[in-house]
This record gives structure tokens, sequence and C-alpha cells, in this order.
């Protein structure tokens, strides 16, 4: 075979292998912000879910370009997750910088975030629709330019009262939510396999509204 078609086939087939690698590949972001003033705050749900799921399988983070990040690897896929340093309302930045340096496609990428239109612990998963006035996602939208990529919305409740919106997402779980945080965690952890294991629609139907 000519030099140039060998050449050829084989740029062909190592871009297969980046496409089917790529493929595999899912990005896990979770939504917070960094300080201990707000680890255990409504507003890091984000952060908590990603960081009980890297206890339970003894995954250590690293920091790194615009957030800590650590991998897993399960069944053939591979899970990255990303805590954003940017600061929740300039998350699309490490988002987008994350996405291009893996390779990975948009579809294959799952937002954490807190929802105050869902009563607490609440499950809402989507693959589209508006920021709902969360400025994370408002900066994702504009950075990625699309309101099309999934997201998981897990409910912290509207219980404050007028013009208290800011210290509400801002303060600690009241202690009941304590007590009922791990077994929702432990559920964020099995919504994060699915999505990678058996797709997105099936993740919708079997965890919505649980």
């Amino acid at each position: 075979m000519p030099s140039f078609f060998k050449k050829l086939f084989s740029a062909k087939t190592d871009q297969t292998f980046i496409e089917k690698d790529s493929m595999k590949k899912f990005l896990i972001v979770g939504l917070g912000n960094i300080g201990p003033k707000y680890a255990n705050t409504r507003h890091n749900i984000g952060f908590k879910v990603v960081d009980f799921y890297a206890e339970k399988n003894s995954l250590t983070w690293e920091t790194a370009k615009l957030g800590d990040i650590t991998s897993h690897k399960l069944k053939g896929r591979t899970f990255i997750f990303l805590k954003p340093s940017t600061y929740m309302n300039l998350s699309g930045k490490a988002v987008n910088y994350w996405l291009d340096k893996e390779k990975i496609p948009m579809e294959n990428m799952l937002v954490i975030t807190d929802d105050l239109n869902l009563a607490f612990g609440t499950i809402r998963i989507k693959t589209k629709g508006s920021d709902g006035g969360h400025n994370g996602l408002k900066d994702i939208q504009n950075t990625l330019q699309t309101t099309t990529y999934n997201r998981f919305r897990f409910g912290i409740s509207d219980a404050f009262s007028k013009g208290r919106q800011v210290d509400y997402v801002l303060g600690e779980w009241e202690a009941e939510e304590e007590k009922q945080l791990p077994e929702r965690l432990e559920l964020g952890c099995n919504i994060i396999e699915s999505f990678a294991l058996a797709g997105i629609n099936i993740t919708m139907n079997t965890f919505n509204g649980k």
C-alpha cells in the first residue's frame, strides 16, 4: 500500500478510535462556590453530590485549571467530575474548557445544581430548558450558546420570606434536611451512573419526581 494511503488510513483509524473513546467519556459537573464558608450551603448541593460520589468510590480530587477534577471508570465508561473554581456566576468558563480539553460531546455532560422551585430533595432531570434564574446555569447557557444540555436539579425548596432569597440559598441546611441528605445523595450517585450507563431518557423516566 502506498505510504500516502497508509497515512490516510491510519489517520482515519485514529480518528475513529478518538470518536469512539469520546462517546464513552462523561463530564459530571457539580455547581457550587469554593471556600469553607459555602461548603454546607444549599447553593452548593452540586459540589455535595459529586463529593459524596468521590468519597464513596475513594476518588481523590486534584486542583487543575478552572476547577477541581477527579475521574472514575465503570463498565467501560470514564466519568470526569468537575467542581468549577470560578464561583457560581462564572461556571460556564470551566465547563467549556473541560468539555473541549477532554473532547467530550455535550450530550455526555450532566450539570448538577440546586433548584428553589422544587421541594427539598425532589429530583428533576431535563435535557434542556431555561436557566430558571440560576446564575450558574445562566453563565453556562451564555458560554455554550445553547439551552440544550443535561441538568440534574436538586430541590432546596423556597421556604424563605420576601427579600431573603440570597440569605436562604447561601444558608446552611436545617437539622431535618441534614438527616435526609445522605439518602438523597445516594440517589444522586445512582442518577450519575444511570446517566452514563443507561442514557438520559431512561434516567429521566426512572428518577424524575423521586
